[in-house]
């Protein structure tokens, strides 16, 4: 991968629910990015997770491209919602759901 803008978007843009993150699911490499896989796999909603760590390029590129400054990422439905703490609360209040929900009738 070569971490374009153009190739960011189409991940995005082909899931409904994408973490980027430091490892995989099964493997975390961060403490951060297990709680948001956490988050993701009790959601019960298939998810990409993209391991930002196979590349040295990859989080420059990502954090440049979501202007968003830290990993991980998750976004749903397209649209950038922020790391493990934000979507533990939106997992809690809701809101997860609500997001997910109107983009897939969307």
């Amino acid at each position: 991968m070569q971490w374009t803008d153009e190739e960011l978007q189409a991940i995005v843009d082909e899931h409904a629910l994408v973490l980027f993150m430091k490892g995989d699911p099964n493997e975390p490499q961060c403490g951060f990015s297990s709680r948001a896989a956490q988050v993701l796999q009790s959601f019960g909603e298939p998810f990409a997770a993209v391991n930002i760590l196979s590349d040295p390029r990859a989080i420059p590129s990502v954090c440049a491209w979501s202007d968003f400054p830290t990993m991980p990422q998750v976004f749903v439905q397209g649209e950038l919602v922020g790391g493990s703490d934000i979507i533990l609360e939106m997992l809690e209040d809701g809101s997860l759901k609500e997001m997910f929900d109107a983009g897939r009738s969307a």
